[in-house]
């Protein structure tokens, strides 16, 4: 192109920044792109496909011809919905051209990441015309941020959040985290913490309480907490304190402020929800503390959540949670107080700026919608405030059964508001997953006519920069990088759960360096060994976070019935299945209770985890060896930890159950079995722990189940054959 061409074209580009009416052009060598309404979330697609343009996969047909991309902004694309996208592919004048139109910058940026996914992984000759809509509107994270020890989360006394501290004020975490987010289709952020304001907001009557630095306890901590958030900030815990950031409350809002902006460039709204009433990093001044009663506490929460907006113009809403730490109250006075707290601060906000549109989020946790409702009448009634609910809709555990149960009463009494779901993972922390036709199913089953969307994440993990693969890279991989293909199946299937199989298998051969044929078998294998997962959560069920840890056999010692946190075949035995996973509980087998033909029997389930293995085994034989591809390597060595974890689960369920039939019969050989059956368990366990430490670090502090030790949880798996009526193996 000539010299004086290419000055025409910048020229035009700050023309139509400024009157946004006229088109910009980028040409490449094989690409032009054109862009109507330029904004940050366009450049950022356009990049995404100049960049797809320039790759070598190797998977990427030879490119041929000039090709033009065209993002277009048209609000009479009636058909179009906000975020959603329509592709048109024609050829014009010789050359190949794809337009991507939107009524929306968002709907701009997915369009030309779509687009950019499939010349990377297939060729641009794989782009077909088509209407894109959101299934879900809002897809978020939920992450559970942990500021400071003044300002803890939920999950602060664990590795998890002890490592990551740092990494909640490092502005690069947070661009890598949303530009990732955006890849994956997310939308929204939301920031939990039980106390966020003396580390986020300086409240003009109480400006004593916010905080300056960021502070790190040196410990020593105990391996168990409150499982309420209580105890989280003592002197013990203040006593040897490290400055990790000398930060002043004006440069942590500075900070902040940047993070939102930065997220609102790549179509990422945030949110901070809170749990009630915990006032750490206040007490001490003004006379505020927890009382429900104190006039001052609730005149600092109403005034903080006012500031909140005040000082944050990006920031999306607010969320929060009645009943953690609100004891002695009834239902309706935690409700009172939090429409007295938040619900005014909100609408004080909301006042000040009519045109400023605001969401509030209600945690149904331990309450009543349509009585909430009732109490929250003059936020539904301000036309500027969105108010929504929210349910925790599996659970702790979403890997369990792709139909939920608790939830049914719930959408009844919602009347004519709307919720998002809260989707917990409290199950998979150390190892890669991967089984898409699991996502999607369980998207497809949550209630669509209510569900404004969801978030994703954990209470008994901090989502940021992972901290235990033992070859890591440096800078170390932020979590949802590493578990990359977990986190795009909740955003992405969350967008389009319909989105083929075709464009999933690119993804992994483009990452992992395969031909689609073998980036396929690679794919069918994760599919399965991470079916292992939900199989024997579905079959076991610790429905909260204390409750079952699958990844150690481990929960809180009172839950587990014994003084260790093991589930042994005891707790096996007792233990009942997930109401919808279709499993029979150990008992009714033992009793003889008639099944339908659709309900699997304790060795059916144990069948099953052994397909799977199989299964997956089966597939990986022709993969490749790695090469240079470490991040292939590490995943198949998760692959491969994870069936020896479903050959533990599969010979243990066998185990328990001839251990129950020996119980009630006497006879001999159910002994036997039991005991052959939890040997078998007992090698496959081994097999598990030695392969997992090899590659991750261990052991592991949590704030859930304490700490998690596989060579330590080996003596308790020897053990199960002493219940079953002989002595242990060597240990």
């Amino acid at each position: 192109m000539k010299p004086e061409r290419l000055s025409t074209i910048f020229n035009l580009f700050f023309f139509a920044v400024a009157f946004q009416a006229i088109f910009l052009v980028r040409p490449l060598a094989a690409v032009e792109i054109e862009i109507s309404h330029p904004s940050s979330q366009t450049d950022f697609a356009a990049d995404a496909v100049r960049n797809a343009f320039a790759s070598d996969s190797p998977n990427q047909e030879s490119i041929q011809g000039n090709w033009r991309i065209r993002f277009v902004l048209d609000s009479n694309e009636h058909a179009i919905e906000p975020e959603g996208f329509r592709i048109q592919t024609t050829t014009i004048e010789e050359a190949k051209q794809v337009e991507i139109r939107a009524i929306d910058a968002a709907g701009l940026l997915y369009g030309g990441l779509e687009i950019a996914e499939v010349a990377r992984t297939r060729g641009p000759e794989k782009i077909v015309d088509g209407i894109h809509n959101p299934y879900m509107a809002m897809r978020g994270t939920k992450f559970n941020i942990p500021l400071d020890v003044r300002s803890p989360s939920y999950t602060d006394v664990c590795d998890a959040a002890q490592n990551n501290i740092p990494e909640m004020w490092n502005f690069e975490f947070w661009k890598e985290y949303i530009d990732t987010l955006a890849h994956y289709r997310y939308n929204f952020v939301s920031l939990w913490n039980l106390h966020p304001f003396p580390s986020m907001v300086k409240v003009p009557e109480y400006p004593d309480v916010a905080l300056d630095e960021v502070w790190r306890s040196k410990g020593p901590w105990d391996e168990h907490y409150s499982l309420s958030g209580r105890g989280f900030v003592t002197e013990k815990i203040l006593a040897d304190v490290e400055v990790i950031n000398t930060m002043t409350i004006n440069e942590k809002i500075d900070f902040w402020k940047r993070v939102m902006a930065y997220g609102k460039s790549r179509n990422v709204k945030f949110f901070v929800v809170t749990w009630n009433i915990f006032t750490y990093g206040a007490d001490d001044h003004y006379g505020i503390n927890d009382d429900p009663k104190n006039e001052t506490t609730k005149d600092y929460f109403r005034q903080s959540v006012k500031q909140m907006f005040l000082t944050y113009p990006d920031l999306a809403g607010v969320g929060l949670t009645t009943g953690e730490n609100m004891n002695g109250m009834d239902f309706q006075a935690k409700e009172d107080w939090a429409m007295a707290t938040y619900g005014q601060g909100v609408l004080d906000a909301a006042k000040v700026d009519p045109n400023r549109k605001i969401t509030f989020i209600h945690r149904q946790h331990m309450a009543k919608a349509n009585d909430i409702s009732r109490t929250f009448k003059p936020l539904t009634d301000q036309p500027n405030v969105d108010f929504i609910f929210s349910f925790k809709y599996a659970k702790a555990h979403v890997y369990s059964a792709t139909k939920q149960y608790s939830h049914h009463a719930f959408v009844k009494d919602l009347g004519d508001l709307e919720t998002i779901w809260t989707l917990r993972n409290d199950d998979i922390y150390y190892f890669r997953w991967g089984a898409p036709n699991f996502v999607r199913e369980f998207i497809k089953n949550i209630p669509y006519d209510v569900s404004r969307g969801y978030y994703y994440g954990s209470d008994q993990w901090i989502w940021g920069r992972e901290f235990l693969q033992r070859d890591a890279d440096e800078p170390r991989q932020l979590e949802i990088d590493k578990h990359w293909m977990q986190w795009m199946l909740w955003g992405r299937l969350g967008f389009d759960p319909d989105l083929e199989r075709e464009h999933l298998v690119g993804l992994v051969a483009d990452r992992f360096g395969l031909d689609l044929l073998n980036a396929s078998g690679l794919l069918d294998a994760w599919q399965n060994a991470s079916m292992i997962y939900p199989t024997t959560t579905g079959f076991h069920w610790g429905s909260l976070d204390f409750q079952w840890y699958i990844e150690a056999c481990q929960s809180t010692a009172s839950y587990a019935q014994n003084k260790t946190g093991f589930h042994d075949v005891n707790r096996f035995i007792s233990l009942p299945p997930h109401p919808n996973s279709g499993n029979q509980s150990i008992p009714d087998f033992v009793a003889g209770k008639d099944i339908s033909d659709q309900t699997r029997t304790p060795m059916q389930v144990a069948d099953q985890l052994d397909k799977y293995v199989r299964d997956a085994q089966k597939s990986l034989r022709d993969i490749p060896d790695s090469g240079e591809n470490r991040e292939r390597a590490r995943t198949l060595v998760d692959i491969q930890i994870i069936c020896h974890l479903g050959l533990y689960y599969a010979d243990k369920i066998r185990g328990a159950t001839e251990v129950a039939l020996f119980r009630k019969s006497k006879a001999p050989d159910a002994q036997q079995k039991a005991i052959a059956h939890l040997t078998d368990a007992a090698e496959h366990f081994k097999a598990y722990a030695d392969l997992a430490a090899e590659h991750h670090h261990k052991p592991l502090w949590t704030n859930r189940v304490g700490y998690v030790d596989w060579e330590k949880t080996y003596q308790y798996v020897l053990d199960d054959i002493r219940i079953a009526g002989q002595p242990p193996l060597e240990k």
